[in-house]
Protein backbone atom coordinates (compact mmCIF):
# COMPACT_ATOMS: atom_id res chain seq x y z
CA UNK A 1 0.00 0.00 0.00
CA UNK A 2 1.38 3.64 -0.97
CA UNK A 3 2.38 5.21 2.06
CA UNK A 4 -0.10 8.70 2.35
CA UNK A 5 2.39 11.83 3.33
CA UNK A 6 -0.14 14.43 5.03
CA UNK A 7 0.29 17.96 3.50
CA UNK A 8 0.76 19.61 6.59
CA UNK A 9 2.01 18.32 9.73
CA UNK A 10 1.50 20.39 12.84
CA UNK A 11 3.79 19.91 16.30
CA UNK A 12 3.87 20.44 19.47
CA UNK A 13 7.91 20.53 20.21
CA UNK A 14 6.92 19.55 24.13
CA UNK A 15 9.72 18.07 27.43
CA UNK A 16 12.67 19.72 26.63
CA UNK A 17 12.77 21.10 30.47
CA UNK A 18 11.93 17.61 31.34
CA UNK A 19 14.67 16.01 29.17
CA UNK A 20 16.78 18.65 30.91
CA UNK A 21 15.71 17.21 34.14
CA UNK A 22 16.16 13.69 33.40
CA UNK A 23 19.70 13.83 32.31
CA UNK A 24 21.12 16.43 35.08
CA UNK A 25 21.21 19.04 32.81
CA UNK A 26 20.22 22.88 32.89
CA UNK A 27 17.21 23.36 31.29
CA UNK A 28 18.79 25.49 28.59
CA UNK A 29 20.62 22.44 27.68
CA UNK A 30 17.09 20.78 26.71
CA UNK A 31 15.95 23.47 24.56
CA UNK A 32 19.31 23.45 23.00
CA UNK A 33 18.62 20.24 22.07
CA UNK A 34 15.23 20.60 21.11
CA UNK A 35 16.51 23.31 18.79
CA UNK A 36 18.73 21.01 17.19
CA UNK A 37 16.26 18.16 16.78
CA UNK A 38 14.10 20.11 15.79
CA UNK A 39 16.12 21.49 12.33
CA UNK A 40 16.79 16.97 11.99
CA UNK A 41 12.99 16.73 12.13
CA UNK A 42 11.92 19.32 9.80
CA UNK A 43 14.92 17.92 6.98
CA UNK A 44 13.25 14.56 7.07
CA UNK A 45 9.51 15.67 7.21
CA UNK A 46 10.06 18.27 3.88
CA UNK A 47 12.22 15.20 2.16
CA UNK A 48 9.61 13.06 2.71
CA UNK A 49 7.02 15.09 0.89
CA UNK A 50 5.64 16.80 4.01
CA UNK A 51 4.61 21.05 2.18
CA UNK A 52 3.82 22.68 5.46
CA UNK A 53 5.57 22.04 8.76
CA UNK A 54 3.59 24.24 11.80
CA UNK A 55 5.90 24.35 15.07
CA UNK A 56 4.82 24.94 18.49
CA UNK A 57 7.86 27.14 19.96
CA UNK A 58 6.53 29.73 21.95
CA UNK A 59 2.92 30.36 23.30
CA UNK A 60 1.85 32.97 24.87
CA UNK A 61 1.43 31.99 28.08
CA UNK A 62 5.28 30.84 27.94
CA UNK A 63 5.97 34.68 29.22
CA UNK A 64 5.09 33.29 32.83
CA UNK A 65 8.34 31.38 32.74
CA UNK A 66 11.41 31.93 34.29
CA UNK A 67 13.46 35.03 33.05
CA UNK A 68 16.38 33.55 32.26
CA UNK A 69 15.34 30.90 30.63
CA UNK A 70 13.23 33.08 28.39
CA UNK A 71 16.29 34.93 27.55
CA UNK A 72 17.45 32.15 26.29
CA UNK A 73 14.91 30.79 24.17
CA UNK A 74 14.93 34.28 22.27
CA UNK A 75 18.57 33.96 21.93
CA UNK A 76 17.32 30.38 20.08
CA UNK A 77 14.53 32.48 18.03
CA UNK A 78 17.24 34.95 17.02
CA UNK A 79 19.53 31.91 16.24
CA UNK A 80 16.63 30.69 13.34
CA UNK A 81 15.56 33.94 11.98
CA UNK A 82 19.25 35.62 11.86
CA UNK A 83 21.47 32.31 10.66
CA UNK A 84 19.46 28.65 10.10
CA UNK A 85 17.05 31.09 7.45
CA UNK A 86 20.03 31.07 5.35
CA UNK A 87 20.00 26.82 5.06
CA UNK A 88 16.55 26.75 4.85
CA UNK A 89 16.76 29.48 2.19
CA UNK A 90 19.50 27.63 0.45
CA UNK A 91 17.06 24.50 0.74
CA UNK A 92 13.91 25.71 -0.91
CA UNK A 93 11.68 26.65 2.18
CA UNK A 94 9.83 29.62 3.22
CA UNK A 95 9.77 30.35 6.42
CA UNK A 96 6.69 31.88 7.97
CA UNK A 97 6.88 33.42 11.87
CA UNK A 98 2.83 33.28 13.12
CA UNK A 99 2.08 35.06 16.15
CA UNK A 100 1.94 38.66 17.69
CA UNK A 101 5.46 39.76 17.63
CA UNK A 102 5.11 43.14 18.29
CA UNK A 103 5.51 42.28 21.87
CA UNK A 104 9.51 41.48 20.69
CA UNK A 105 12.78 43.63 20.84
CA UNK A 106 13.18 45.80 17.18
CA UNK A 107 16.39 44.07 16.17
CA UNK A 108 14.25 40.86 16.40
CA UNK A 109 11.34 42.01 14.82
CA UNK A 110 13.05 43.38 11.73
CA UNK A 111 15.51 39.78 11.35
CA UNK A 112 11.86 38.18 11.49
CA UNK A 113 10.30 40.08 8.80
CA UNK A 114 13.81 40.16 6.63
CA UNK A 115 13.85 36.17 7.13
CA UNK A 116 10.27 36.42 5.71
CA UNK A 117 10.97 38.44 3.16
CA UNK A 118 14.65 36.71 2.23
CA UNK A 119 12.37 33.39 1.63
CA UNK A 120 9.10 34.57 0.06
CA UNK A 121 9.50 33.16 -3.14
CA UNK A 122 11.04 29.25 -1.55
CA UNK A 123 8.62 26.45 -3.26
CA UNK A 124 9.90 23.63 -1.86
CA UNK A 125 7.96 23.75 1.66
CA UNK A 126 6.92 25.85 4.38
CA UNK A 127 8.76 26.37 7.80
CA UNK A 128 5.65 27.76 10.39
CA UNK A 129 7.03 28.63 13.58
CA UNK A 130 4.74 30.18 16.09
CA UNK A 131 5.96 32.85 18.13
CA UNK A 132 3.74 34.49 20.64
CA UNK A 133 1.03 32.47 19.69
CA UNK A 134 -2.64 31.46 21.15
CA UNK A 135 -5.22 29.71 18.93
CA UNK A 136 -7.30 32.47 20.76
CA UNK A 137 -5.72 35.33 20.48
CA UNK A 138 -5.21 34.40 16.78
CA UNK A 139 -9.28 34.02 16.32
CA UNK A 140 -9.83 37.26 18.19
CA UNK A 141 -7.08 39.25 16.24
CA UNK A 142 -8.49 37.81 13.12
CA UNK A 143 -12.02 39.02 14.26
CA UNK A 144 -10.65 42.67 14.74
CA UNK A 145 -8.62 42.97 11.63
CA UNK A 146 -12.18 41.48 9.81
CA UNK A 147 -13.95 44.42 11.57
CA UNK A 148 -11.60 47.14 10.80
CA UNK A 149 -11.18 46.27 7.03
CA UNK A 150 -15.35 46.34 6.87
CA UNK A 151 -16.90 48.42 9.86
CA UNK A 152 -20.28 47.97 8.34
CA UNK A 153 -20.22 44.68 8.40
CA UNK A 154 -22.87 42.77 10.17
CA UNK A 155 -22.23 39.21 10.07
CA UNK A 156 -18.82 37.04 9.35
CA UNK A 157 -18.51 33.89 7.37
CA UNK A 158 -16.00 30.95 8.29
CA UNK A 159 -14.21 32.16 4.72
CA UNK A 160 -13.72 35.68 5.91
CA UNK A 161 -12.15 34.45 8.99
CA UNK A 162 -9.50 32.43 7.23
CA UNK A 163 -8.89 35.27 5.50
CA UNK A 164 -7.51 36.97 8.07
CA UNK A 165 -6.05 34.02 9.97
CA UNK A 166 -2.44 33.83 10.59
CA UNK A 167 -2.23 30.85 8.09
CA UNK A 168 -4.33 32.73 5.22
CA UNK A 169 -3.91 30.73 1.92
CA UNK A 170 -2.71 27.37 3.69
CA UNK A 171 -4.50 24.03 4.30
CA UNK A 172 -5.13 23.08 7.53
CA UNK A 173 -3.08 21.03 9.21
CA UNK A 174 -3.80 17.16 8.42
CA UNK A 175 -1.82 15.87 11.35
CA UNK A 176 -0.93 17.07 14.66
CA UNK A 177 1.94 15.37 16.52
CA UNK A 178 2.72 16.47 20.42
CA UNK A 179 5.48 14.88 22.40
CA UNK A 180 6.24 14.81 26.01
CA UNK A 181 3.25 12.48 26.81
CA UNK A 182 0.41 15.02 27.35
CA UNK A 183 -2.50 14.44 25.12
CA UNK A 184 -4.08 17.65 24.82
CA UNK A 185 -3.58 20.67 21.95
CA UNK A 186 -3.01 23.59 25.14
CA UNK A 187 -3.92 26.48 22.79
CA UNK A 188 -2.33 25.12 19.12
CA UNK A 189 -4.37 26.09 15.77
CA UNK A 190 -7.38 26.41 17.87
CA UNK A 191 -9.42 27.22 14.50
CA UNK A 192 -7.21 24.92 11.85
CA UNK A 193 -7.22 22.14 13.55
CA UNK A 194 -11.13 21.07 14.03
CA UNK A 195 -10.12 18.36 11.74
CA UNK A 196 -6.76 17.50 12.06
CA UNK A 197 -5.76 13.93 13.53
CA UNK A 198 -4.18 14.29 16.78
CA UNK A 199 -0.72 11.53 17.59
CA UNK A 200 0.61 11.76 20.81
CA UNK A 201 4.23 10.28 21.67
CA UNK A 202 5.56 9.44 24.94
CA UNK A 203 9.02 10.43 23.83
CA UNK A 204 10.23 13.85 25.10
CA UNK A 205 11.00 16.18 22.05
CA UNK A 206 14.83 16.12 21.88
CA UNK A 207 14.43 12.06 22.10
CA UNK A 208 11.78 12.12 19.32
CA UNK A 209 13.33 11.12 16.36
CA UNK A 210 13.25 10.63 12.44
CA UNK A 211 12.31 7.31 12.92
CA UNK A 212 9.96 8.67 15.31
CA UNK A 213 8.13 11.02 12.61
CA UNK A 214 8.10 7.97 10.22
CA UNK A 215 5.93 6.26 12.86
CA UNK A 216 3.70 9.23 12.88
CA UNK A 217 2.97 9.49 9.40
CA UNK A 218 2.67 6.01 8.93
CA UNK A 219 -0.27 5.88 11.64
CA UNK A 220 -1.50 8.31 10.04
CA UNK A 221 -1.89 6.91 6.74
CA UNK A 222 -3.38 4.21 8.09
CA UNK A 223 -6.49 6.24 9.23
CA UNK A 224 -9.81 6.85 7.78
CA UNK A 225 -10.60 10.40 7.49
CA UNK A 226 -14.64 10.84 7.15
CA UNK A 227 -14.58 14.75 8.03
CA UNK A 228 -18.15 13.80 9.63
CA UNK A 229 -19.50 11.95 6.75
Amino acid sequence: MKLVIPKHIGIIVDGNRRWAQKNGLPSWQGHEQGYQNLKKIAGRAFDKGVCYLTIYAFSTENWKRRKTEIIFLFKLIKRLVAEEVNVLHRDGIRLSVLGDISRFDLDLQRNIIAAQKLTARNTKGVLNVCLNYGGRQEIISAVNKFIKSRPSTETITEDDLENHLYTVGQPDPDLIIRTSGEQRLSNFLTWQGVYSELYFSSKLWPDFNIRDLDLAIRNYGERQRRFGK
